[in-house]
């Protein structure tokens, strides 16, 4: 596929990037320098590569998923205006 120039500035258009008519040529090259490295890479035979995530095979560090009140109780209900038997206490609003 060759992109000319009414292509690219077409692109540029739709990208609503400002792009002077002198300059159109150059972009319209550079997309279809673009395209043809695009077409190399779709002559690479990757059957039965794996994909990848990264490039050094490394495992994500694990924590024990555990539930815990962060030890900071006492701390935080200090702030509360009220707190009663470990909790927040806060005006009723529903009669």
């Amino acid at each position: 596929m060759s992109i000319d120039i009414e292509t690219a500035a077409r692109v540029a258009k739709l990208a609503r990037i400002r792009v002077d008519e002198d300059d159109l040529p150059q972009l319209a090259h550079a997309f279809n320098d673009i395209l043809g490295f695009i077409e190399q890479l779709n002559e690479v035979d990757v059957e039965g590569v794996e994909p990848m995530v990264s490039v050094t095979p490394m495992r994500l560090k694990r924590r024990a998923d555990g539930v815990t009140d962060g030890n900071m109780a006492d701390r935080i209900l200090s702030n509360a205006p009220d707190a009663r038997e470990g909790f927040f206490a806060v005006p009723k609003v529903v009669e």
